[in-house]
């Protein structure tokens, strides 16, 4: 995963914990705006998410947090 993906997963994930507590759950859609301008870094976390890990569509910030923070 590159840097810039890896910072915006982190960043996502530390507002949506600080807004709704460490049990909120996202998918790797809540990385991106609601339209598809950036195809290629989309698939890139998807293929993150899906297949190179295989997580279930809502998982917790938190262990996506700690999972790209330790290079994952």
């Amino acid at each position: 995963m590159r840097d810039s993906l890896r910072a915006k997963v982190i960043q996502v994930c530390d507002k949506k914990i600080a807004a709704k507590g460490d049990n909120v759950g996202l998918s790797f859609y809540a990385f991106f705006a609601n339209k598809n301008d950036n195809p290629e870094l989309l698939m890139e976390a998807a293929t993150w998410w899906i297949e190179t890990h295989r997580l279930d569509h809502f998982v917790k910030a938190k262990e996506i947090k700690a999972m790209v923070e330790s290079g994952l």
